[in-house]
């Protein structure tokens, strides 16, 4: 549906910040831009609403939120909660094959940019071994909108080599393959307590956050 395709559209754009912290919206340059009647836009920004990821301004239009400090440290907590659960799941009941996979993360060759890409996909990768399927989509929407916080966060991969995080990933595909659900959770709620740390204190000094 229509509806659908502008906000997917719209999210990827803001969780990926094309479309900037703070920056103002309006239906209907958004309907020319995407070819499309006033109605699905109107309804995919609500849709965007409801996640927060953007605010209604009454008579003047949406406006993309800025990046919260509260509402950060809430995503990787709930991070810190869901991804470790889904990784102890894994071990326990993920299929052999779904587990080998998981070595395509053991390499990473290039740029910053490309790193965040990986880094998403690694996460989500190790979500969805798990048998629960609202925690896998759970743990997507979180490392997304954590994506969202790392692009924001200018220099936050600064005094943490990316060879150093793949090594980490690596130490968890191990724990999972070799189905030591405990070791795995716990490696995995140190790498996003880590992460959190790193990105709190970038996103401390940037201007779009309050």
């Amino acid at each position: 549906m229509l509806r659908d395709a502008v906000y997917a559209r719209l999210r990827e754009e803001i969780l990926g910040c094309r479309l900037t912290p703070g920056e103002e919206l309006r239906e209907q340059e958004l309907a020319a831009r995407f070819e499309v009647s006033k109605q699905p836009v109107r309804e995919a920004l609500l849709r965007l609403e409801r996640e927060r990821l953007i605010t209604v301004l009454p008579r003047q239009g949406y406006r993309v939120n800025p990046i919260s400090l509260a509402d950060a440290r809430d995503i990787f907590r709930f991070r810190e909660v869901m991804e470790p659960a889904c990784a102890a799941d894994a071990a326990r009941h993920a299929g052999d094959a779904a587990l080998k996979d998981l070595d395509a993360f053991r390499v990473f060759e290039a740029g910053q940019g490309d790193f965040i890409r990986y880094n998403r996909a690694f996460h989500v990768a190790v979500a969805m071994c798990s048998p629960h399927r609202r925690m896998r989509e759970e743990v997507a929407n979180l490392v997304a909108q954590a994506d969202r916080l790392v692009l924001v966060s200018i220099g936050t991969m600064q005094g943490r080599d990316p060879d150093v995080l793949v090594t980490e990933h690596a130490a968890i595909i191990d724990a999972l393959q070799a189905r030591n659900g405990r070791q795995a959770a716990r490696l995995l709620k140190e790498h996003i307590a880590d992460a959190e740390k790193r990105v709190m204190a970038a996103l401390s000094r940037h201007a779009v956050v309050f």
